[in-house]
């Protein structure tokens, strides 16, 4: 465990609040921007005009604002969450759910969707919905299998897998790019890549909620076996831990939630890197608290982003431009201070 520490004490500065008060602190920023989605956009709402009973501002409020902020919540934690496992893992603190090919397959899966599955008797946007998630536990399922053909190799050989099945995914990606219409298809491919929450709905909200709120409570109870994995694996397995099953078990936990909700909103590029180290910046260590203050960053850091590309413009942004405006300064940032520890 000391050698997991010392990766993250570059990261630590100024004093340790305890953990209580950083989740008490946490879920009061949640609460302010959960309010602030559900009124803010292009049709304002107030208290006011819901009590009112006026039927356009109520049919706004449960049809658009609700499974939007839902799903802000929802996603953020999540990926959070799968941030923070993937880090104490693969003991790196740049690490995230994209190192073992989840978002690269449900790109394509999406990709394949919009192409051929987004009209006639599969029309919808759960079609497309349901082949990103198809991608996504497809490129997993293929990345966990390539880990485990060479034993005794551990983390490093999942991260090759991950590269391996990431490259594969692009390169099935960029066909079907070639096909599509650049009018139509292509376009809309595009915008998917990078994501929204604009085309959530009390439909798919559901679905996405119980998968992800079954993984995250998986994750919880394995915590304590989750910090038995950042280890070294000589030193795990002498501790009688089953490192191998149970790391494919974590691993497929946090990618199950990954693909829940990357299927639902698009590539959401940097949450589950940004919202772990902002979590361990604060609380200074590696135990459950952490882990659950990295998820209610993670809905901060989603909320906050998705509130503004929604009034940035004249029109909605894509959510991801403004967490890579959030992650690559602070990406930056870890860069200097792990040249100066």
């Amino acid at each position: 465990m000391q050698k997991n520490n010392l990766r993250f004490r570059s990261f630590r500065t100024g004093h340790t609040f305890p953990s209580k008060y950083l989740l008490a602190a946490a879920l009061f920023m949640v609460s302010a921007l959960s309010f602030l989605s559900l009124m803010t956009g292009r049709y304002p709402l107030s208290f006011s005009l819901l009590l009112s009973g006026d039927t356009q501002a109520v049919r706004v409020f449960v049809t658009l604002r609700v499974p939007r902020t839902g799903m802000a919540l929802l996603g953020g934690f999540g990926l959070g969450i799968a941030g923070y496992v993937f880090q104490t893992i693969f003991r790196n603190p740049l690490a995230s759910p994209d190192m073992i090919g989840v978002s690269s397959g449900a790109s394509a899966g999406a990709a394949f969707g919009i192409l051929f599955l987004s009209s006639g008797a599969f029309a919808g946007g759960l079609s497309v919905t349901a082949s990103a998630f198809a991608g996504g536990l497809l490129a997993v399922f293929l990345t966990l299998a390539l880990g485990t053909l060479v034993p005794g190799k551990g983390s490093a050989s999942m991260i090759l897998a991950g590269i391996a099945v990431h490259s594969l995914a692009q390169t099935f990606l960029m066909i079907l790019k070639l096909l599509a219409d650049p009018e139509k298809e292509l376009a809309s491919i595009e915008y998917w890549l990078m994501g929204s929450l604009g085309a959530v709905t009390l439909k798919r909200l559901p679905v996405s909620l119980i998968l992800g709120l079954g993984c995250v409570a998986g994750l919880c109870l394995l915590h304590r076996q989750l910090l038995l994995l950042s280890l070294e694996e000589s030193e795990s397995r002498m501790l009688g831990v089953p490192v191998e099953k149970l790391r494919f078990a974590v691993l497929l936990l946090a990618t199950l939630l990954t693909a829940s909700i990357i299927s639902n909103t698009g590539l959401i590029s940097f949450i589950g890197l940004l919202a772990p180290h902002t979590a361990r910046l604060l609380s200074r260590d590696n135990r459950f608290p952490t882990l659950l203050l990295s998820g209610l960053w993670g809905s901060i850091l989603l909320l906050a982003a998705d509130i503004l590309a929604r009034s940035a413009g004249a029109g909605e942004l894509p959510v991801s431009i403004f967490t890579s405006l959030l992650g690559a300064p602070f990406l930056i940032y870890l860069v200097v201070r792990s040249d100066h520890p």
